[in-house]
């Protein structure tokens, strides 16, 4: 009886200790997300001021080079840049592709939306570059509340399992 109780106690302290690194977990990877976000357009500028390609040509390579959610989200604005104007297909992607931004993030790079493919190409660039640097904000902040957070619920979660375990002596 004894041997039960000692093994369900350690399951629940693994469980809640993993519960809170799970949670922690999507602090880090917001921040990595704004990062490769932020590469990701920035590469779509460099390549949409010397290759002149049409741009779901480019989503689609800047996408498979990137990976992960915010590869998915360039690959399915590509895709649905054959049905919609580019600027609703990349909104619509940006709400689609599950990632880890905030509200906040996505009203950031949604702004790309309203320029691009209807101006011309430097009206376009300028407008990355200015997406680019609130979301050079967002990533400050972002990595001030991985500081601050991720700590905390690894913190939470160990001593909730262990609190949970005290009550059940």
């Amino acid at each position: 009886m004894l041997f039960f109780k000692i093994i369900l106690l350690i399951l629940i302290i693994g469980a809640s200790t993993v519960l809170g690194i799970l949670f922690s977990k999507k602090y880090s990877n917001r921040v990595k997300e704004l990062k490769e976000m932020k590469n990701g357009l920035n590469m779509l500028a460099t390549k949409m001021k010397f290759t002149y390609e049409p741009i779901p040509n480019l989503f689609l390579e800047i996408g498979s080079k990137i990976g992960g959610n915010v590869g998915q989200v360039f690959i399915r604005a590509s895709d649905r840049m054959k049905e919609q104007a580019a600027g609703e297909a990349w909104s619509n992607a940006l709400e689609e592709v599950p990632n880890n931004l905030t509200e906040e993030d996505k009203i950031v790079l949604k702004n790309l939306s309203r320029l691009l493919g209807q101006t011309d190409l430097e009206g376009q660039i300028s407008e990355i570059a200015v997406v680019t640097q609130f979301l050079g904000t967002q990533l400050e902040n972002a990595q001030q509340e991985r500081v601050k957070n991720e700590k905390m619920y690894r913190t939470l979660g160990i001593v909730s399992g262990l609190t949970m375990a005290i009550i059940l002596i």
